[in-house]
């Protein structure tokens, strides 16, 4: 079982001139307040801070790094402390032998915050950091003012063309590569029950590209309608990799999130909560990719 060839595109994308991770993939963006390492868990997280004013997290997509958020730098760090890092065992971010889960990543990014002393933050998560994002709200809320959850699943049967009798689901453990470790990430999880969304109190907008290549449209409506309150939002004209697809659309999308701007081209749908199970997500649905 796979990831659908969009995600795996876009972490190729990413990397893409920058093989040897060094600072040039951020020359044409803002100076940094603080970069470094931070000492967390069992790994050593690399970490960039800019701007001052109200905490934004932004975690990037699986197989992928922190690179993936240059081009809203200078917007969101305007009037914002825009914190960025890579997920441990992508970008310059080290890790263990302890098998990668998405609650592991979820306390990394706790105890980074905890290190730049950082109580309570907005989040902003793409793909696989928005999974880390609900699993934050779930699990600590308190540590959220706000959740924009991109392109995201609370569960495996959420990624389109998904089917659970011919999936084939590799054993979540330690692999030399950590693209295979990705991958058996990506086949056992998430899995946030209905109750486990519905317990989210944090204010969140549930979001996907119009013509998302990876996430079934219906899961996602799944989830805006069973967390309450949530706003559900369509990116127009681009699909799971929005980030890199339209930077501007995003960054805007991202302050009207925030408050600092109209959102007048994002279309804000109200969730139908008839018929949308988790069992059913992608049901019937069309796929560009499949794992």
């Amino acid at each position: 079982m796979f990831r659908p060839a969009a995600r795996l595109a876009l972490a190729a994308f990413v990397l893409v001139g920058s093989t040897n991770r060094d600072v040039s993939a951020f020359a044409s963006a803002p100076e940094p307040t603080q970069v470094g390492f931070a000492d967390v868990n069992d790994i050593r997280m690399f970490f960039r801070v800019y701007g001052h004013g109200s905490p934004v997290l932004m975690i990037h997509g699986g197989l992928s790094d922190s690179r993936v958020w240059r081009a809203q730098l200078d917007a969101l760090s305007a009037d914002h402390q825009v914190i960025l890092a890579d997920s441990r065992g992508q970008g310059r971010s080290t890790r263990s032998e302890v098998p990668i889960t998405y609650d592991l990543m979820a306390d990394d990014y706790l105890k980074l915050l905890d290190t730049l002393g950082i109580e309570q933050t907005a989040l902003v998560g793409w793909s696989d950091g928005g999974i880390i994002g609900l699993d934050i709200a779930i699990h600590h809320p308190e540590r959220l003012s706000r959740l924009f959850v991109q392109a995201a699943n609370a569960s495996p049967d959420g990624v389109k063309h998904y089917d659970a009798a011919t999936a084939i689901v590799p054993e979540m453990r330690h692999y030399d590569d950590v693209a295979d470790e990705i991958h058996a990430l990506w086949a056992n999880e998430p899995n946030f029950s209905a109750e486990d969304l519905a317990s989210i109190g944090v204010p969140t907008e549930i979001v996907i590209g119009e013509h998302d290549e990876a996430i079934s449209r219906r899961h996602t409506e799944y989830m805006a309608a069973t967390i309450p309150s949530a706003k559900l939002v369509i990116l127009p004209d681009v699909g799971h990799s929005a980030p890199v697809e339209d930077p501007e659309g995003y960054a805007a999308a991202v302050l009207a999130f925030l408050g600092d701007g109209d959102g007048s081209a994002m279309a804000s749908v109200e969730p139908d909560e008839a018929g949308l199970k988790p069992s059913s997500a992608s049901a019937g649905l069309p796929s560009a990719a499949n794992r």
